[in-house]
């Protein structure tokens, strides 16, 4: 596919989108201290320059599956944001009838594939994704996310020899945010450039800037349309930084608030409302107008979720099985 201006109109939907995965991501952190969430809660404050770049350059049909910071990726493919909040809450008009929590996000129907609470567990599923699409004759690319910390699972050695022998269309995507669950890169591996360990496997691979949507852009879609004319995978490290702890229960000693402070200024919304102001596109009053809706927005899905019902006791029995009629087994 040819690849896409970057215009007035993508910078703009760039800003009020990954503005409102801010303050939806900030909202889900104030309804867990008030106990309206439960469980695990892990938030993309900083990341979303990793979601509005791969958007972009997804063409209708193409997959995506990641780990457990997974509230916002649904979000930008299309689900409604207020099941996503209910989901969180626990609620039966949630993704997952309440089921799946924070953890566990799923739209079949916008191929979004997890949400996945096991690190690293989704490495082989993106592949099988793209396997299934190579083997159905189908033009579609499969992104694979992961965290710093999963790239040290023996999934994804295993998955890249496969993926590379069989020639997938498939994009991995490390989000190197630089400290897995609170460990700095440093201290697990005598390397830091995790975009070289493609290199084993001959498999096209560099290093992205994580924090400018633009640049994300670039770096998949030229990663896609390697895979989808046929040229196989390619492992992309995107070098960005989460604001916020691992989870909740992060109390985030591994690292300074000066240091967070630095990468603060490098914001992807920061960046994307400076090109809009230096190119003229919007002025003040814009913004104000796309701050009201998104907060309009962000109100309207905590008031969905907590007008919403729990699921009833019966639930627990329900989506256990499901029944396929499959045209090769035979009764």
């Amino acid at each position: 596919m040819a690849k896409k201006k970057l215009t007035k109109e993508v910078y703009l939907k760039w800003y009020e989108d990954m503005l409102f995965w801010r303050k939806f991501e900030d909202m889900t952190s104030a309804l867990y201290i008030q106990q309206k969430i439960r469980g695990f809660l892990h938030l993309y404050n900083g990341q979303e320059a990793l979601l509005a770049g791969a958007l972009l350059a997804m063409e209708p049909g193409d997959k995506m599956i990641t780990a457990y910071r997974n509230h916002v990726q649904p979000i930008g493919l299309g689900v409604d944001p207020r099941k996503i909040m209910a989901e969180l809450m626990g609620k039966v008009t949630g993704t997952s009838r309440g089921k799946g929590g924070s953890m566990h996000m799923f739209s079949k129907e916008h191929h979004f594939y997890g949400g996945h609470g096991i690190v690293g567990g989704q490495i082989p599923l993106g592949a099988g994704l793209a396997f299934a699409d190579k083997y159905e004759g189908r033009n579609n690319v499969t992104l694979t996310y992961m965290g710093d910390g999963a790239v040290r699972q023996g999934s994804l050695h295993e998955t890249f020899n496969l993926a590379m022998l069989w020639n997938l269309p498939v994009v991995f995507v490390v989000e190197n945010n630089g400290y897995a669950m609170g460990t700095s890169l440093k201290r697990t591996a005598n390397h830091e450039e995790i975009w070289k360990l493609g290199l084993g496997y001959e498999m096209p691979c560099m290093p992205v800037d994580g924090m400018d949507p633009a640049k994300v852009y670039d770096a998949m879609h030229e990663a896609m349309e390697r895979a989808r004319s046929g040229g196989g995978p390619t492992f992309l490290e995107m070098r960005t930084y989460r604001y916020k702890g691992h989870s909740m229960s992060d109390a985030q000693h591994y690292r300074t608030k000066d240091e967070v402070a630095e990468f603060q200024k490098q914001d992807p919304i920061l960046i994307a409302r400076s090109v809009l102001e230096s190119k003229k596109w919007a002025k003040e009053s814009d913004f104000e107008e796309i701050d009201a809706r998104v907060k309009a927005l962000v109100q309207e899905c905590v008031a969905f979720g907590e007008n919403s019902p729990y699921p009833e006791a019966h639930e627990l029995w329900q989506d256990i099985y499901v029944q396929e009629n499959y045209p090769f087994i035979k009764e």
